[in-house]
């Protein structure tokens, strides 16, 4: 999974996106129209990385493909949560 978390937020072009969107969660849990609210950005560009995030196992949401499903961190990105960090000082801040 730690591999996958550099791929997902280092390797790839959305990668600022989503670590901005799992640091969000990390602080409250949401929906997709509230991260895209309080990130100011688009509704389907917030929709997007989600999925990418949920299908890699990153977040687990409740009452997915609904309108309205809130988004946590996954357990096993919680264990990685340092890694995370350290993923977002070497890559983050640009």
């Amino acid at each position: 999974m730690k591999n996958l978390l550099w791929y997902l937020l280092a390797g790839t072009r959305g990668g600022e996106t989503r670590a901005k969107i799992m640091f969000t969660l990390k602080t409250k849990p949401m929906n997709a129209h509230q991260i895209a609210k309080f990130l100011k950005l688009d509704y389907k560009t917030i929709q997007y990385h989600l999925s990418l995030l949920t299908k890699n196992g990153a977040l687990s949401p409740i009452n997915q493909g609904k309108y309205g499903a809130v988004y946590f961190i996954s357990q096993t990105t919680l264990s990685l949560w340092r890694d995370l960090g350290e993923i977002w000082e070497r890559f983050g801040k640009k």
